[in-house]
């Protein structure tokens, strides 16, 4: 059976963070994608080498002169054959390169062109520059994480860079190409990440509408607040994390530690009362270590798990035994995700040091005289 994705080319103007993994989840899934470079462009995310960046995995790559015109019309040719772009400049950089929508329709009227940036294509501050840290604290996510009476805490770059940019950029990308398949005409996909992480505060804006949710940290259900939805430290210095909301997890979860007797969490959904139950559960949790909790909760539906690092998550049974990680060429990395029923998990393919460019040519027609000349230009590499 073929991957979901497979026919389906991508061209991809590299960049960093959300627009590489955008475009690694579709190469995941079985698209071609081609990752166009500068000259010289080799780097990944963070100026880390190519042939070991993980978001970089699955597509070949290519070297062009964007300012030159033999550049160009390569570059051109290529897009007349693709289902989709993919760039992360600042607005009008496209443009002025000769590459902007309009340009691109007119000899590819069905390619979707998706455009990444942090605030978008319009707007007061759409030209700025910023990270992951600035977009979300625009949209309002990160006010919402950390501790009480505590500054916010950025939450990695998952937010905005990758559930707010990258996702949302994935698909865009792909209801624009059903789109296309049904009409015949492409659309350009402006996906900013100050309006994905603002999207993905949805059910917090539903709750804080319905008088159910405190606009400050650490006083909720879901932010730390609630003593049955927090992170608590072992014996031996780790940490376990708990979730038992509904009430018969939240029973089981009582159980496990030992605190089922205890009349203090009858009071369990009154914010008043959980610094105190909190405090009840820390001093429970603090007396084993985090293996012997991972024993005692062994079987149960507690809504437990032990708080993993980065390194030890790859060897947990359950990650082993569903594949959640992989190793390839030396590079330990999360597998493609989500799977398909009658599918195996399609193997990531590291990128390699050089670039792809004559056999990229050579799929769009170009004689070996002609990827030649193009080459020797310099306009390619």
């Amino acid at each position: 059976m073929a991957y979901p994705l497979e026919g389906l080319r991508v061209v991809e103007f590299a960049g960093i963070g959300p627009g590489p993994f955008a475009c690694m989840m579709l190469a995941d899934h079985g698209a071609e994608v081609i990752r166009v470079e500068r000259p010289g462009g080799t780097k990944g995310g963070l100026e880390s080498a190519a042939e070991t960046d993980i978001l970089l995995r699955s597509r070949s790559r290519m070297s062009v002169d964007l300012k030159s015109e033999a550049g160009r019309a390569v570059l051109l040719d290529l897009l007349a054959t693709a289902d989709a772009l993919v760039e992360g400049f600042r607005p009008g950089v496209m443009e002025r390169l000769g590459l902007g929508p309009e340009t691109v329709h007119r000899i590819n009227p069905r390619l979707v062109y998706g455009r990444m940036t942090g605030w978008g294509q319009s707007g007061p501050w759409a030209g700025r520059a910023g990270h992951d840290i600035n977009y979300i604290a625009l949209s309002g996510a990160l006010h919402a994480i950390g501790r009480r009476d505590a500054a916010p805490v950025p939450p990695l770059n998952m937010l905005g860079d990758f559930g707010g940019g990258a996702m949302m950029l994935a698909f865009g990308l792909l209801s624009g190409i059903l789109g296309a398949q049904a009409t015949g005409r492409g659309c350009v996909v402006d996906a900013a990440m100050t309006d994905g992480s603002a999207l993905l505060t949805a059910m917090m804006h539903t709750l804080l509408g319905q008088g159910r949710w405190q606009d400050r940290r650490g006083a909720n259900v879901l932010d730390g607040g609630a003593p049955y939805y927090d992170v608590y430290e072992t014996a031996d210095g780790r940490h376990i994390a708990l979730g038992a909301i509904e009430p018969q997890f939240h029973d089981e979860m009582l159980a496990r530690l030992g605190l089922a007797e205890d009349p203090g969490f009858s009071r369990r959904d009154d914010p008043a009362a959980w610094g105190e139950l909190k405090d009840r559960i820390a001093a429970r949790v603090r007396t084993r270590t985090r293996d012997a909790w991972d024993a005692v909760f062994d079987g149960s539906d507690g809504c437990y798990a032990p708080v993993l690092s980065l390194r030890e998550a790859p060897c947990h049974p359950h990650n082993a035994a569903r594949g959640t990680f992989v190793e390839v060429s030396g590079v330990t990395q999360p597998a493609p995700a989500p799977r398909y029923d009658g599918l195996d998990t399609r193997a990531p393919q590291m990128p390699d040091a050089a670039t792809q460019t004559p056999a990229i040519l050579r799929k769009l027609g170009y004689s070996d005289a002609k990827i030649e000349t193009v080459m020797k230009s310099g306009a390619v590499g």
